[in-house]
């Protein structure tokens, strides 16, 4: 019936499993959770519990892999025929998540599903406000707004599909660092023309990292974008940000976005490792940042 699929990095995933065990359990079903971390050296003894649970299997990598190569093994490892992704830094809104997706699977002839993401209301500490502004403002998307925008809206930290559909698409592998296997493989979902279906099943995203650590991530992802952006042959690969960037070198502003970016890149820092960030100068941040790995 089902296989759960949670890659593990750097985080304690006992807690997620121990609850989705219990929750896929009582709904009667044929299951298994697999888990895999992919060489990470934090919390070791703690996912090693995972073991002691039923149904649940949990491996650990001698190597790093990267996120799109370890969802590919992860669904080469599972036995069922529908598969459901989730991060490892999540938990379920509501006790009755599993049940969620399994009345999906039995009464719709859909093939992907999407439950959302949502945050914590309460702030973090001040070190940690830029990822929860980025998430509350941009990732936690109600039903109906997504449901408008289906493509865009759809986050790979908490989804459902049919694990035939699964093996026509797969996460490309050429992306090896941190960011946007996830735009890669929505691409790929639109791009085969496969309908998605988003529901009100929401998991919250927990694990917040420090503001400087998510600008570090976050000019990782660009760089990652960069490299997909040049090598990809769908000639209908476009983001939000290399849209803008296309339209502003089709101006020939691109080189002077790069340098405005370069002299005012410590005060939009200062900024947004504040206790007061600003969406729209990290916006800024990307789109500067992007036009200056074009210009190199």
């Amino acid at each position: 019936m089902l296989s759960i699929l949670i890659p593990i990095y750097k985080y304690d995933a006992y807690s997620l499993i121990s609850e989705i065990q219990k929750q896929a359990q009582v709904t009667g079903i044929d299951f298994e959770i697999i888990s895999i971390d992919d060489a990470s050296e934090l919390y070791k003894s703690e996912n090693n519990r995972i073991k002691l649970c039923p149904n649940c299997i949990y491996e650990e990598l001698p190597q790093n892999l990267g996120r799109s190569k370890i969802r590919n093994l992860l669904a080469s490892k599972a036995k069922y025929d529908w598969l459901l992704f989730m991060d490892c830094d999540t938990f379920p809104c509501n006790p009755d998540f599993m049940s969620n997706y399994i009345d999906q699977i039995f009464t719709s002839k859909k093939s992907v599903f999407f439950g959302g993401i949502r945050y914590k209301l309460e702030k973090p500490e001040s070190e940690k406000l830029l990822r929860w502004e980025f998430g509350h403002k941009r990732e936690a998307i109600n039903l109906a707004d997504r449901k408008k925008n289906p493509y865009k809206t759809a986050f790979i930290s908490n989804f459902l599909i049919r694990k035939s559909v699964f093996e026509t698409l797969l996460f490309d592998e050429k992306i090896t660092e941190y960011g946007y296997e996830d735009f890669a493989f929505i691409h790929s979902l639109k791009n085969k023309n496969i309908e998605i279906q988003h529901i009100e099943n929401p998991l919250y995203h927990l694990n917040l990292e420090t503001s400087k650590l998510f600008l570090s991530k976050t000019k990782t992802a660009l760089e990652m974008l960069l490299f997909i952006s040049k090598n990809n042959e769908s000639t209908d690969f476009e983001s939000k940000i290399t849209k803008i960037y296309t339209t502003l070198s089709y101006l020939k502003l691109h080189f002077l976005v790069s340098n405005l970016f370069l002299k005012l890149q410590l005060k939009l820092e200062n900024n947004l490792t504040s206790k007061k960030p600003s969406l729209f100068v990290f916006d800024f941040y990307k789109i500067g940042y992007f036009c200056y790995l074009n210009t190199q």
